[in-house]
């Protein structure tokens, strides 16, 4: 029962520092605004297409970013959720994920 408690612990160990390692991407606005995020949920980067910078329409561009922004941090969420599920066998740990 130990082994397979350190087992787990290592998988898990692994497992959490590949997914702090990834990265993951959304656009919005078919693709004018996009944004990635480290599996550390961390904004590393947006990109925005100079052609919808609108002095005349700001709430577009901010409604564009926080699309990309929210998706892409569902992304790296649900994937470290989808990897810690595979290896807890679904059990609800809190902490993990």
């Amino acid at each position: 029962m130990l082994r397979q408690a350190q087992k787990l612990q290592q998988q898990m160990m692994k497992a959490q520092e590949e997914l702090e390692n990834a990265s993951h991407q959304a656009s919005a606005g078919g693709g004018v605004v996009t944004a990635v995020v480290s599996g550390k949920m961390r904004l590393d980067s947006l990109a925005i297409n100079p052609e919808v910078i609108s002095p005349d329409d700001v709430e577009m561009l901010q409604d564009l970013v926080l699309a990309a922004v929210n998706e892409a941090l569902e992304k790296s969420q649900k994937a470290a959720n989808d990897r810690m599920g595979t290896l807890t066998g679904g059990l609800n740990i809190p902490g993990l994920g």
